[in-house]
């Protein structure tokens, strides 16, 4: 499997790039009372600070607005899944455990500020690519509605898009059942390759020391805009 960065989105964003951890072996189950635990805390945290710290002064949340804005989308009408999640814990209403895989993935995005998405690799078909959203892309999302991708940032694969940093489709959802995955970060762009490359690699130890397996972490930006997974052995180009 290839995963590219159309090089059209450079135009737009030159800094755009993407983390991707390839997961090989894991074992999703119920969160560990560790991490439930840590997730709580962390959206209670967050709660009081929102109380007294308006949503634009997290970098992370201004750098994603002005990233979709630079697409052509709306982030007051169609609002980056990091953002979706700030003003959800804003109203005081808590994400609750679904599986360590997921809580994993929220609990990422809350910290660092950015969307996330974790993808069941069994049910991606072909090569992946990210891209702009057309008139007639769009999915059945994990918010229970169809929802509509354009001018926002999507993943295609060979068959149809299935992610986004705005909503992720149920399509490719990770379950109980999954062994390998695909997790892409939509990194900060005003992050250096190093600083990238440091976060995806925290995140993808992290998410093996409790579902377990290997995990390959790569950055794919400008200068090298690929990368090829081939079962647990990984490579940019």
């Amino acid at each position: 499997m290839k995963i590219t960065i159309d090089e059209n989105l450079f135009q737009h964003m030159p800094n755009l790039k993407l983390g991707i951890i390839h997961y090989t072996k894991i074992t999703v189950s119920e969160s560990p009372q560790m991490l439930k635990g840590r997730l709580q805390l962390f959206q209670e945290q967050l709660f009081f600070e929102l109380d007294t710290k308006p949503l634009t002064d997290f970098p992370g949340i201004k750098e994603w607005r002005e990233t979709w804005k630079a697409f052509g989308a709306d982030p007051s009408r169609y609002r980056p899944s990091a953002e979706a999640l700030f003003r959800r814990i804003k109203k005081q209403n808590y994400l609750q455990s679904v599986h360590s895989a997921v809580d994993l993935n929220t609990f990422f995005s809350l910290q660092y500020e950015i969307p996330a998405g974790i993808y069941d690799l069994s049910k991606i078909v072909g090569n992946v690519q990210l891209v702009i959203g057309e008139k007639e892309d769009g999915y059945d999302g994990l918010n229970g509605r169809f929802n509509s991708l354009h001018h926002i940032l999507q993943l295609k694969d060979e068959q149809s898009s299935f992610g986004s940093p705005y909503v992720d489709s149920v399509s490719t959802a990770v379950t109980e059942e999954t062994t390998d995955a695909l997790h892409v970060l939509f990194l900060r762009p005003s992050m250096t390759r190093e600083e990238a490359l440091q976060l995806t690699t925290a995140c993808g130890n992290m998410f093996t020391s409790i579902s377990g397996g290997e995990a390959s972490c790569f950055v794919v930006n400008q200068e090298c805009p690929s990368v090829i997974l081939n079962g647990t052995h990984s490579s940019n180009m």
